[in-house]
């Protein structure tokens, strides 16, 4: 095995296994995981806490049932999977739960959490009016009382300057991040789909500084290797997520290679850097938000996140744009016809298809996908 397939390898074992990954966490520190909901939440105050941030996506596959006494059929399906786990008692060794509100299910959901630890949920809201420096005034207040009740729920104090390495911490995590879009986009014969989509998924299941010291050693070992022509299409992906598996093992197949990504589980969260600056960190962290660009769930009345994507696809020399249609996702339905109408109008390729993590049958995806290839 080489030295890329065994850091992959190590990647791919903990996207695949996160309760085993929360279990070493705690055997290793003595302290426990807090769970991070979709899609944006001020993951450096977790950090600071010395506890680990543990993204919560759902899962691939599930079969809903016990959900569905919570949830609304037509609730998208991350939603419908956390609380199908939720319902199992998944996340009742988590020490708190916190989340961020940008869409209608979410707000629902927080309000509906089981389990032990019903007592120890965070709720947020980030303003979306995101301008306004009261924007910025009004987050920061959000953000206070999040580290209070990160402080009482977990009975630690979150200093500033555990706040400023956890900044810088993540701040070169996202770098790194970054640098590795655009090396898988260079060696697609070595980082697949399916690859791709693990480096990613890994960093919501551990510390940052793991992670990026095992990404920075896997760009290392793939840029020493010659750049080789690709033979397949190139194309960028945007959405929520891309899951299950199956469906990135597709791209693989008919040499789809993902070149750049705008979607909310991956590159969206490595967007934007927390600034250095002489306010105080969580001051900073709010303005980060106010940074924030071509999200579905970030309001902009202009609209700009299909230039975006229109500006990735010439950065990459991409021949298409997929989207990834998050099933019973509002905000991402309300900015596909403005997109469309924008790749259409300037000759880009597109393709949308719709994804739903309960998901077992990928035929009908492959056969769209298949078609698409052909045409490109």
């Amino acid at each position: 095995m080489s030295k890329v397939e065994a850091i992959l390898s190590q990647l791919k074992e903990v996207a695949a296994n996160p309760k085993k990954a929360m279990d070493d966490f705690k055997a290793e520190t003595g302290k426990g995981a807090v769970g991070i909901m979709p899609i944006y939440a001020p993951e450096e105050m977790v950090h600071a806490t010395g506890y680990l941030p543990m993204g919560i996506w759902g899962a691939q596959g599930k079969q809903i049932s016990k959900a569905r006494t919570y949830l609304p059929a037509f609730a998208c399906s991350i939603m419908q999977q956390i609380m199908e786990l939720q319902c199992e008692g998944a996340y009742d060794d988590l020490a708190a739960v916190l989340f961020s509100v940008p869409c209608d299910t979410l707000k629902c959901l927080s309000q509906k959490w089981k389990g032990a630890n019903a007592d120890k949920v965070i709720v947020f809201t980030h303003p979306q009016n995101r301008g306004l420096e009261a924007a910025n005034q009004f987050l920061v207040t959000e953000y206070e009382l999040v580290k209070k009740q990160l402080e009482a729920y977990l009975g630690v104090k979150i200093t500033n300057a555990a706040l400023e390495n956890s900044i810088a911490i993540y701040n070169e995590n996202r770098a790194v991040m970054r640098e590795f879009v655009k090396v898988a986009a260079d060696y697609p014969q070595v980082i697949s789909a399916v690859d791709r989509h693990a480096v990613f998924k890994a960093r919501q299941f551990m510390l940052k500084e793991k992670h990026t010291a095992l990404v920075k050693e896997l760009i290392e070992e793939i840029k020493a290797m010659p750049v080789q022509p690709w033979d397949g299409k190139k194309v960028v992906v945007t959405g929520i997520l891309l899951e299950p598996n199956q469906i990135l093992e597709i791209f693989d197949e008919f040499k789809l290679a993902i070149v750049d990504d705008d979607l909310a589980q991956e590159s969206r969260q490595i967007r934007v850097d927390v600034l250095d600056g002489e306010e105080g960190p969580l001051y900073r962290m709010a303005k980060a938000w106010q940074q924030m660009y071509g999200c579905s769930v970030a309001t902009d009345t202009k609209k700009g996140r299909g230039k975006m994507l229109m500006n990735k696809v010439a950065a990459t020399d991409a021949d298409a744009v997929i989207i990834a249609m998050m099933k019973f996702c509002d905000p991402e339905e309300w900015d596909y016809p403005v997109m469309y109408r924008e790749f259409e109008e300037k000759g880009i390729k597109n393709l949308m298809f719709e994804v739903d993590q309960e998901l077992t049958s990928f035929e009908q995806v492959k056969t769209r996908l298949q078609s698409f290839v052909e045409m490109l």
